[in-house]
């Protein structure tokens, strides 16, 4: 449960937590053990540290590393200090990353030991960061983040915080090529909190215990954390998703929550050592971020023998937006991504703005307050994507009779592969650099372990020569690795309309012949 009188903003949190239940354990990671009123004083002295080191109301720091119970330290610390936090996807090429690092403007950035080589070699290029904090011990001359944190106050600092100040900046790939930073507020968390509430779905017992296992950077895995410390449970942090940590953790620490993309759910359907795991503990398994196959969550239902929760959501919507239930999910709607939260409203569009009546497909738009406060100084992006209060999702899809929301396609070309969000035109502008191409068109095709795998079909210039290991090559060293096209097509030409927009549904068509939906 939420004490929602007693949490107006984030940095509330950990202090409720240390009036509550002190003692408690609040999070563990690799044997190490904090309890509510350690991570209390902890997140004070975080805050009194970045105020230290000059960093202002509403400036932000980066956080370049993989899952660690010291993010949410430095979250909720961040917090504290009004301070916000921008996640950096760590699977991003060098240049991704240099380009957050300056949109954002980050003043100090925290990084995780297996970057520390990235995060030298971008250093000069970024001129607003004043210094950089290694997570995992001091390298060189950057503090290890313990002994910097420690250094300082215990004392909460008490920063005026309003309600429309920012928690998080989270980046989503960009249509044109360039990522947008979507800004979280404490109202939307708050927002957040209040509808899960009312949802039921988002309860977690004070004293149980949460699995955070997906990214960070990703509202999915920092929502993870910040729900179990928000309701008092006890949040067990993964570094990262390992299938075989995961089948050990669970029945070793008791997991009673957790949430995994479908890509993880096949992956651990299929582990040799599924059989041997005990899931009694289990009481609730959320799922998201792409399309889930029908027979793979009926699979999954009969490994894990515990309720399901199939929730549709974005960044910019703080992560929610409908949740089907174990009530939808008995009912057989298996393939619905289920019906709005409480609160929140849900409509399918046409192209005019009209509402669309059951089976009617059009793109859904949300209104809510979890809805984003825009993104970081994109003005006209923010404009073009909540109209009159409606956040515009790109994807296409319908109700049925009974109120149940399936995707059907996305308006926009955006690729699902594995939980993480690809733009053709960011593919595109990667490849098109290579001398041998003329022309690119980067589809999604189905994949059964991924969702949908990026494709690329390119024409050759008249007197170029590449391979399709080539043109895969050249892509790895400018974009990131799950951006990079697993396969390459060459063609003589390009299907376009009369306007010269390439006709990206008619590349697709023949890879998704056969199927009820246009994604995977």
């Amino acid at each position: 449960m939420f004490d929602l009188e007693n949490i107006q903003t984030v940095a509330d949190v950990p202090r409720l937590q240390a009036r509550v239940r002190p003692t408690a354990t609040a999070q563990i990671f690799e044997g190490r053990e904090t309890t509510y009123a350690d991570f209390d004083r902890h997140t004070s002295q975080v805050a009194n540290a970045l105020i230290d080191a000059g960093v202002g109301t509403q400036a932000r720091i980066g956080y370049l590393g993989k899952n660690s119970d010291y993010y949410f330290e430095l979250l909720f610390g961040a917090c504290k200090a009004n301070a916000v936090v921008v996640g950096v996807n760590w699977r991003l090429a060098p240049p991704e990353i240099e380009f957050i690092l300056n949109d954002a403007r980050c003043e100090l950035l925290f990084v995780g030991a297996e970057y520390y080589e990235t995060a030298a070699q971008i250093r000069d290029k970024c001129p607003s960061l004043k210094g950089i904090v290694a997570m995992d011990g001091a390298h060189g001359d950057w503090p290890a983040f313990a002994d910097w944190r420690d250094a300082a106050s215990t004392t909460d600092p008490q920063v005026p915080i309003g309600a429309d100040d920012d928690v998080i900046q989270l980046y989503t790939s960009g249509t044109t090529g360039h990522p947008k930073g979507v800004q979280l507020s404490n109202a939307n968390f708050r927002a957040l909190f209040e509808t899960a509430e009312r949802a039921q779905w988002g309860l977690f017992a004070a004293g149980g215990n949460t699995l955070t296992c997906m990214p960070v950077f990703h509202i999915a895995g920092a929502n993870m954390g910040v729900f179990s410390l928000a309701q008092g449970a006890t949040n067990v942090v993964m570094k990262e998703v390992d299938p075989a940590a995961i089948l050990d953790f669970i029945p070793r620490y008791g997991i009673n929550y957790a949430l995994f993309v479908p890509a993880v759910i096949l992956v651990l359907t299929q582990h040799p050592e599924v059989g041997n795991c005990d899931f009694t503990s289990l009481e609730k398994l959320f799922y998201g971020a792409s399309p889930i196959a029908e027979d793979l969550l009926a699979t999954a239902q009969r490994v894990f023998g515990c309720e399901f929760y199939g929730l549709y959501g974005l960044t910019e919507t703080s992560g929610a937006g409908t949740c089907l239930d174990p009530v939808g999910h008995a009912a057989g709607k298996l393939r619905s991504c289920g019906k709005p939260y409480p609160g929140i409203d849900i409509e399918v569009r046409d192209a005019a703005g009209q509402a669309l009546g059951p089976d009617q497909v059009g793109e859904i738009v949300i209104r809510h307050p979890i809805i984003m406060k825009g993104y970081w100084n994109r003005a006209e992006a923010t404009a073009e994507a909540i109209r009159d209060g409606w956040f515009h999702t790109g994807d296409a899809g319908y109700f049925d009779a009974e109120g149940y929301l399936y995707i059907h396609d996305r308006v926009k070309d955006m690729i699902v592969s594995g939980g993480e969000n690809v733009y053709p035109a960011e593919v595109e502008n990667a490849i098109f650099g290579h001398e041998a191409v003329a022309d690119v068109a980067v589809i999604g095709v189905p994949d059964e372990r991924w969702g949908e795998a990026v494709k690329a079909v390119v024409v050759l210039g008249s007197e170029g020569a590449a391979s399709a290991a080539d043109i895969i090559a050249y892509a790895r060293t400018r974009i990131a690795g799950y951006k990079v096209p697993k396969s390459v097509d060459f063609v003589t030409a390009l299907p376009r309309n009369p306007s010269g927009k390439i006709l990206r549904r008619e590349l697709r068509a023949p890879y998704w012949e056969g199927r009820s939906r246009n994604v995977n």
